[in-house]
């Protein structure tokens, strides 16, 4: 099940992920020029409304089509979105998740039914009228019938999402964020659940705290800064750079490991979390668009004027509260771990076996198994993680320094979601939790490797060695 959650989720990323740099601009437009902005200016102020209506949803729907059935259903899902947009008066990226996939999987059926079907000479004029017609379809479809039922879901978890602010039981959604987050469903989280409300109540209200609930990287801060103070072994000597790539990075996977090799600190993040909403809540703070990567800087880039303090205060009280609740945690851990051992992260492995379905012997079996390439024809690396654009980059730079150190400059790392690996592939590295999705997306002559720690894993040792 939580393999298909993390499937699902990446999914949802998927759509939203690529095109974070769009909503990053038109967040800094709302920041800027609306009548409550840094500089108003009524002028630039009109692009905001047609970019949430059509630009961003559009693009959403494109993707969603394209990860699907490449650019033939990009086109067809961003036609089928059209629809859904003009049929509702909110910002639709419910709808464009829905209508963007679900049209590239009909141009993509489509095709396959008619495959070595067309008449010599006429590929290109059959495929273009099919696709118009079915995006005629389909955008009717949407406008008159899906639109109304999406903006209808729509309205109905905004005002659920308002009723949970006004009672002030905001905080308690820390429950479930923070433990899907240590389970690589951040992006779902974010991506797929609160942006959506997020946009809708930035174009109601000018911000929106749904911005700040998983994005906000106190609680993690708070972790890490217990395991430097209090810590031994690895988990002590790491958490300084893990603390600098995730707070400044906004890469907040490098902190799950810290939770897993002692999941009572889970407590810790929970309560950091639970603590920084109230005070988001108290000082009614907002953001005008979400902060991908969750950094500290984009936290302040995307905060509107007048909202400094309550954003900064909400961060810093999750970083107290984390450092303060999960500290004892990590001393009664700490004083049973060999300082030069490393054991700590050893058992944060062993908790990671219980988390996934087969043993990382077993999957580092099989997937000697499946490798049918010589190590010296290694090409290319690809790191995956479940949006393509977290870990994942991390990583590659990572990787990248320690080839050239090496001397195996000509080999070719990227970074990739996990659902969309390149079928060039030689070597996949992934998260843990994400071999197996990893496995059936790969070719089968790919082979695939978990990580556990991003930064110093033994793993890049052994990968180097058979390149």
């Amino acid at each position: 099940m939580r393999e298909s959650l993390q499937r699902f989720g990446g999914f949802l990323a998927g759509m939203v992920i690529p095109n974070i740099a769009a909503f990053i601009c038109w967040g800094f437009i709302t920041a800027f020029f609306i009548p409550t902005g840094w500089l108003p200016d009524e002028y630039f102020a009109k692009l905001v409304g047609p970019m949430i209506q059509y630009l961003l949803p559009i693009l959403i729907g494109f993707s969603g089509g394209r990860l699907i059935y490449g650019l033939r259903g990009g086109v067809v899902g961003a036609i089928a979105t059209m629809g859904v947009i003009v049929g509702s008066s909110i910002p639709m990226f419910m709808g464009a998740m829905v209508m963007g996939p679900f049209g590239g999987w009909v141009i993509k059926k489509w095709d396959e039914m008619i495959e070595n079907k067309i008449p010599t000479g006429f590929e290109m004029l059959i495929n273009n009228f099919s696709a118009g017609i079915l995006g005629m379809f389909l955008v009717m479809i949407a406008y008159h019938l899906v639109g109304p039922v999406v903006a209808g879901i729509a309205t109905f978890l905004g005002n659920a999402a308002k009723v949970i602010a006004e009672a002030k039981l905001l905080p308690l959604l820390a429950l479930l964020i923070e433990p899907g987050k240590v389970l690589f469903l951040n992006n779902a989280i974010n991506h797929g659940v609160f942006t959506p409300i997020g946009v809708a109540e930035v174009k109601e209200f000018g911000k929106s705290i749904f911005f700040l609930l998983e994005t906000n990287p106190g609680p993690g801060l708070g972790l890490l800064l217990a395991y430097w103070v209090f810590g031994k072994g690895m988990g002590k000597q790491s958490a300084p750079g893990a603390i600098i790539i995730h707070f400044f990075g906004g890469i907040h996977e490098i902190y799950f490991p810290y939770v897993l090799m002692n999941p009572l600190c889970i407590i810790g993040v929970i309560a950091g979390g639970m603590a920084a909403d109230l005070t988001f809540l108290l000082f009614n703070a907002g953001l005008v668009a979400t902060p991908s990567p969750g950094s500290i800087f984009t936290e302040l880039a995307m905060t509107p004027k007048g909202g400094l303090f309550g954003v900064l205060a909400g961060i810093t009280v999750g970083t107290v509260v984390s450092f303060v609740v999960s500290s004892p945690f990590v001393r009664a851990y700490s004083s049973n771990v060999d300082e030069t051992s490393g054991e700590d992260f050893a058992k944060a492995q062993q908790m990671v076996k219980a988390l996934k379905p087969a043993k990382i012997e077993e999957q580092a079996a099989n997937s000697q198994t499946l490798a049918t390439k010589e190590a010296a024809s290694v090409k290319k690396i690809v790191f995956a993680c479940e949006a393509g654009m977290g870990s994942s980059v991390m990583a590659v730079s990572v990787l990248k320094k320690k080839l050239a150190q090496a001397g195996k400059k000509d080999i070719e790392v990227v970074h990739s979601p996990v659902n969309q690996i390149p079928q060039d592939a030689d070597i996949v590295l992934t998260a843990m939790g994400l071999v197996e999705s990893a496995k059936k997306k790969a070719h089968p002559g790919t082979r695939v490797y978990g990580v556990q720690d991003f930064i110093n894993t033994p793993v890049y040792d052994e990968v180097i060695r058979q390149c």
